[in-house]
């Protein structure tokens, strides 16, 4: 009788609530959790069914909460699951009075006749901890929004952040049959047919459709480049194609340039119009005209702009969900990746932050099932290699090697004559006006090097066959660098005004 009343003592006060909120228990259901724990420790195959939707914190009650950890543990060890195996490994975590020994197993067992609603039963304990988070989510930032002391942005962000990661940690998508995806696939391939091969969103480089048959939904993309390479230039010629040409919709965020400085690299690239006479505003009477008659092309572009500073991942995505909501927005440009935040989360260093970035772009693209094509530096170490004929490789991606494997396809832009100031490479090929295209990492097709023409004065990137007697193309649109071509180019084939040694983009 002493030792029953010890361990009901040891148990201490187990039905008293962790917390209180206003003097109201929060939401739990003390029955429902030792039922789970009771048909876990009858049925054989009960652990598998529910694995995904607990953990010891879903349990309101500390001592169930250990005995489902001790469960957890043989469960991970593929070792049985019944009441004695559950109850030696109480006793090696050393926690096995504290739930009330052997004794309270038992009755966790006994009161059970039956494991078949364990699958019900623990989706209702898994709701009502997530129910609790979420109250003691408002209950937090009702006190941080007390506190005066506090800057009132810094509290939005932090609330951001924690409703943010209660929403991916409780996200669960059930599994679907193959019959309906299979359809989908077809539809997708029957459209594909009907767009000449392309199953995504034109960009309007011929060669980089080829390869990739466009941009594809859900996915990432990460066009990176030293700087002087002309990332920002290459994605504002790729929004005007895609916008102007195909009308499709895009949402562009800059976090280095202002929305002006965005607007006029646009306006010289469709009017074709020198960007010093663009900020200056000399124009002649004939570039007026042609400005105002190819502007009114920008003037109906679905084009959208949010030029925030330092923008963080959770207002991108409150932003994007808008956008897509409200205007329809069909794929996402972030120029650059390196300069947002992880605001309202913790990081130990710059490089977890730059990696809880990039999983977040990637989970954001396949919530909103549209592209999303963020900008990335390269680290300084691709400048100080000796090979002559140096290019990017996915080691040179910046600041984390999360990127490399969150996104679906990574890019790179080479200009060779931003390397060799001359315009000639080693082997004495002319490059002016030359820019490679490299898709190194490709996860649902093949990689390939293309050849783009970059028109300096214009700060715009076009097809190589677009430019009228254009040189051949040193490298064409080769797949796996298999049909390299030595040929060089001739001089006096480049349009060498196009060229400059020191490009400012």
């Amino acid at each position: 009788m002493a030792d029953n009343n010890n361990k009901n003592n040891q148990r201490g006060n187990r039905n008293a609530p962790l917390y209180e909120n206003g003097g109201r228990i929060p939401p739990h259901d003390k029955d429902l959790e030792e039922a789970v724990l009771g048909a876990l420790m009858l049925e054989k195959d009960a652990y598998s069914n529910v694995c995904d939707l607990l953990k010891p914190e879903s349990f309101y009650e500390p001592a169930n909460g250990k005995i489902y950890e001790a469960i957890q543990t043989l469960g991970a060890a593929q070792q049985p699951i019944d009441m004695l195996t559950v109850v030696e490994q109480l006793r090696t975590n050393g926690t096995l009075d504290e739930v009330g020994g052997p004794v309270f197993i038992s009755e966790l067992t006994s009161r059970v006749a039956s494991g078949a609603h364990i699958d019900y039963h623990a989706r209702i304990v898994a709701q009502k901890y997530v129910a609790r988070e979420l109250i003691n989510f408002a209950s937090n930032v009702e006190n941080r929004a007390f506190d005066e002391s506090l800057d009132i942005d810094d509290v939005l962000q932090n609330a951001e952040g924690a409703l943010f990661e209660i929403s991916q940690r409780n996200l669960k998508k059930d599994v679907v049959q193959i019959d309906p995806i299979i359809t989908q696939a077809i539809n997708q391939i029957q459209a594909a047919a009907n767009k000449s091969g392309l199953s995504g969103l034109e960009t309007g480089f011929i060669d980089i459709d080829k390869v990739t048959s466009g941009w594809q939904n859900s996915d990432l993309i990460i066009i990176a480049a030293r700087p002087a390479m002309g990332k920002t230039a290459f994605v504002l010629s790729m929004a005007k194609n895609m916008a102007v040409d195909y009308n499709t919709k895009v949402a562009v965020f800059s976090l280095e340039m202002s929305n002006i400085q965005l607007v006029n690299r646009l306006i010289m690239n469709t009017c074709e119009i020198e960007g010093d006479k663009i900020k200056s505003g000399q124009l002649t009477q004939p570039e007026w005209d042609k400005l105002m008659s190819r502007v009114q092309n920008l003037i109906t572009a679905p084009i959208y702009i949010d030029d925030t500073p330092s923008l963080s991942v959770l207002e991108l995505r409150t932003k994007a969900r808008r956008l897509v909501r409200e205007h329809g927005i069909q794929v996402i440009i972030i120029d650059y990746l390196q300069l947002m935040n992880a605001t309202g989360m913790n990081f130990g260093s710059r490089e977890q932050e730059v990696s809880k970035i990039s999983r977040s772009l990637k989970q954001l693209a396949k919530e909103l099932d549209i592209p999303i094509i963020a900008l990335s530096q390269l680290n300084r170490s691709f400048e100080s290699r000796t090979d002559a004929n140096a290019r990017p490789q996915l080691s040179d991606l910046r600041e984390s090697g999360a990127i490399e494997q969150d996104a679906d396809m990574v890019c790179f832009i080479n200009r060779p004559e931003v390397r060799y100031k001359s315009g000639v490479d080693p082997e004495g090929r002319d490059v002016r006006g030359l820019a490679e295209f490299i898709i190194a990492k490709h996860r649902s097709g093949s990689t390939a090097d293309i050849d783009l023409r970059f028109i300096h004065r214009f700060a715009r990137f076009q097809n190589w066959s677009d430019v009228t007697n254009a040189a051949p193309s040193k490298m064409g649109s080769k797949l796996n660098d298999d049909n390299l071509s030595s040929e060089p180019f001739t001089n006096g084939t480049v349009d060498l005004s196009q060229s400059s040694e020191k490009p400012p983009f």
